[in-house]
């Protein structure tokens, strides 16, 4: 565990019920800082000051282009589908990448996040984490 909060926005790709969860293998979940949105914009109202990236497979800095600092919000979208279009282009100079050889369209989310967390951990000299 990183001490990292999750912040859930939905709509999700997966449920979060106790069979879902133990099915996932999940079973510290319990132990997680969790939060919820509605939506994208019930993010933003209630973290008004939110320093966010977006990652997202193809456009953007790569993620090690990025000054992490504590506090900063990474997004990422769904396996399938990505984060929404509209988001993208209202954050444009906000997204980041992981540099990856071919046509995929993408690595897996818990991949993905946690190349790009363990990045901002490094760079924050792995505070919080014992």
């Amino acid at each position: 565990m990183t001490n990292s909060a999750l912040h859930l926005i939905h709509p999700l790709g997966f449920f979060l019920n106790q069979k879902s969860l133990k099915r996932s293998g999940l079973d510290y979940w319990h132990k997680i800082d969790v939060s919820e949105y509605m939506n994208f914009e019930d993010f933003l109202t209630q973290n008004a000051d939110a320093n966010i990236y977006l990652a997202e497979s193809g456009d953007g800095k790569f993620y090690t282009e990025v000054e992490y600092k504590p506090g900063d919000y990474i997004i990422f979208g769904s396996e399938t589908t990505g984060i929404p279009r509209k988001i993208l282009d209202a954050y444009h100079d906000r997204i980041i990448k992981i540099p990856m050889i071919g046509e995929e369209r993408s690595l897996n989310l818990s991949v993905s996040v946690g190349i790009v967390l363990y990045e901002a951990l490094r760079q924050n000299g792995f505070a919080r984490l014992v």
